[in-house]
This record gives C-alpha cells, structure tokens and sequence, in this order.
C-alpha cells in the first residue's frame, strides 16, 4: 500500500525528473522567500515573474534558450526596478505597475505573432513541470548554486537592510546596491522556475513556503530551514496528487496549479494550527493571571 501510494508514482523517468526540478525550486524558493518576506518583497516578486516573460517569448520565437531570455529580460527589469523606485517621481507601487503591464503585454504581442499562439501561451503562463529535461535541472542547479552562494556571502548585510536600512546606511552600506543584488537573486530564481511553472505560478514557490514559515518561527535561519524543507515536501506531495488523480481517477489537472494548491493547503493549516496555539497560550496566560491574583 506505501509502496503504491509513495514509490509508484516516481517509477518512471519523467515522475523522476519532475521531483528533482520540484524540489530543487521549493528548496531556492523557501531560501530567497524568507528575505522577500523580511523585505515585504512580494509584489516585487509579481513583477519579476511577469518581466521576464517578454525574454522568454522572444527566446521562444526565435528557437534560443528561454534561459538565455529570461535573464536578459529579467536583468532588465530589475535595472529598471532598482533606479526607478528610487530616482522617479512615481510612486514604486505605479512604477511597478507600469513595467508588469508593459513588459507582459510585449510578451503577449510577440507570441501572438505565432501560429500555435494559444498552446505556446499556456505552456509559457503555466508551464510544464512533466516535461523537464536534464538540461533544465542542469540550468536549475547552477542558478541555485550562484543565487545560494550571493545570499550566503551577504547574509548579515540583507538581514540588517531588511530590519534597520538606516543604521545599514550609517555604516557604509549602499542601499540601492543590497536591493539590486537581491532584486537579481529573485529574478535568477522566477528564471530558473518559468519553465517548470510558467510565469504565473512561481510566485508561490518563493512567497507561500516562507509566509508559512514566519508564522511559527522568529530566527531567519530556522525560518529560511523549515521553508526549503515545507516547500520540497509540498511539491513531493503535489506530484503524488497529480499522479494519482491523472493515472489511477482519470483527472485532468494542470501539473503546476496542483502543487501551487498544495502549497496554499498547507500555509493555511500552518496558519490555523498557529492561531489555536496562540489562543490557547493567551488563555493559559490569562488563566495564570487571575489565579495568581486570587
């Protein structure tokens, strides 16, 4: 029975390569996911996932590595991002705005220009987590281990610039050169999992596990921890659902959409298990209180 319900699914070749690619993209999501959380980030995560769509429909139009795309379209944007929200008279959330709604309406216009517009539209908005080959988790590895590298080696600094920029400042940092850098190591990641989830869906691999998260823990270390390892078991699970639901029910479910499911079921029985055992320690607080008055 274990073995049908857990071993089964991951048999064959391409099960396989879909948890790999899974679970190396929760792991990096949760990662990068505490600081975005920490930075309240996650709009910006909105707009890199919806920036670097553009670069990928030209890389796809054109038979060129949507990795290639991706990064110079996502680079781009994070420029832009950086300078903008800080040098513009517009507010960042307008600013922010603007580039989602252009840089993803450009994408839209160069993929409608091909004759399979609708199927192309789908596989790059919602991406195919099946069909991963080797080189992609060739790409993932790599980017993960450059991004994994980046936040180790600026840990203190990002912490600091998420809870005290001023003092960060006072001491010699520059500010707009911290948000950059994390503002590439989100793209390299929305990078490294468009192809997998599409740009729609991969906000909930670096949002959702790290929300979750939060809720239990205070240290970023343990926070960053338990949100790699919720997120790898959630994609785990999402594969397992889509194998049985598809193989053994006869459902057709979206591969992405399902583990992105999974991923909100458990931030929000995370959130509910939160939520009775603070209730219950304020009432053991309250009831302590009144019998140490009586």
């Amino acid at each position: 029975m274990l073995h049908d319900l857990i071993i089964r699914p991951f048999e064959s070749g391409y099960m396989q390569r879909a948890l790999i690619e899974v679970v190396l993209l929760g792991v990096l999501g949760g990662i990068v996911g505490v600081h975005v959380m920490m930075r309240k980030m996650a709009f910006v995560t909105e707009v890199v996932q919806h920036t670097v769509f553009p670069g990928i429909a030209i890389a796809f139009a054109f038979g060129h590595s949507l990795l290639l795309g991706a990064l110079c379209a996502g680079a781009l944007s994070m420029v832009l991002l950086t300078v903008g929200t800080r040098r513009s008279a517009i507010d960042s959330d307008s600013f922010m705005a603007l580039l989602i709604a252009t840089f993803f309406a450009f994408g839209v216009i160069v993929v409608s220009r091909q004759r399979s517009f609708q199927s192309d539209l789908t596989a790059l908005l919602f991406g195919r987590i099946l069909t991963v080959d080797r080189q992609e988790i060739v790409d993932t590895i790599i980017v993960g281990a450059i991004s994994v590298i980046v936040l180790w080696a600026l840990h203190k600094e990002l912490v600091m610039r998420a809870f005290d920029p001023a003092y960060t400042g006072a001491l010699g940092y520059r500010i707009d050169v911290i948000d950059l850098v994390l503002n590439l190591v989100v793209m390299l990641i929305v990078v490294a999992a468009v192809r997998a989830v599409g740009t729609v869906l991969v906000v909930a691999f670096i949002v959702t596990p790290a929300a979750a998260a939060r809720l239990v823990f205070r240290r970023v270390r343990t926070m960053m921890v338990a949100s790699a390892l919720g997120a790898a078991v959630c994609g785990w699970i999402g594969l397992i659902v889509i194998f049985h639901g598809s193989i053994d029910h006869g459902w057709r479910v979206a591969a992405g959409s399902t583990i992105v499911l999974v991923f909100t079921l458990a931030f929000v029985i995370v959130w509910a298990a939160s939520a009775v055992f603070a209730r219950r320690g304020r009432g053991s607080g309250s009831a302590a209180s009144v019998e140490a008055a009586s």
